[in-house]
């Protein structure tokens, strides 16, 4: 039976992706979403999940919409449920 999960390691991934599509450094987004870097940093590898507002200010950050974010991270959470199957 599936059950599903929000994969920590996955959400790191897309908002990592998004950053590196932004041009922007750890730094500099931690700086503009009013973050630790450090906790940037732990959110992309997949140690801490980010609350709905750590992710809304990460993605106005970026100047991208958080619906796009969470439209990837449903994408990349379906692939892996499809590989896992």
């Amino acid at each position: 039976m599936y059950i599903p999960t929000l994969n920590p390691v996955t959400v790191g991934e897309v908002i990592a992706y998004f950053r590196h599509q932004s041009g922007m450094s750890q730094e500099v987004l931690s700086g503009l979403a009013d973050i630790g870097r450090s906790h940037l940093s732990a959110i992309e590898r997949g140690e801490r999940k980010p609350t709905l507002e750590t992710l809304y200010r990460i993605c106005t950050a970026m100047n991208v919409k958080m619906s796009t974010v969470v439209a990837k991270l449903e994408e990349e959470l379906e692939q892996e449920k499809n590989e896992s199957i």
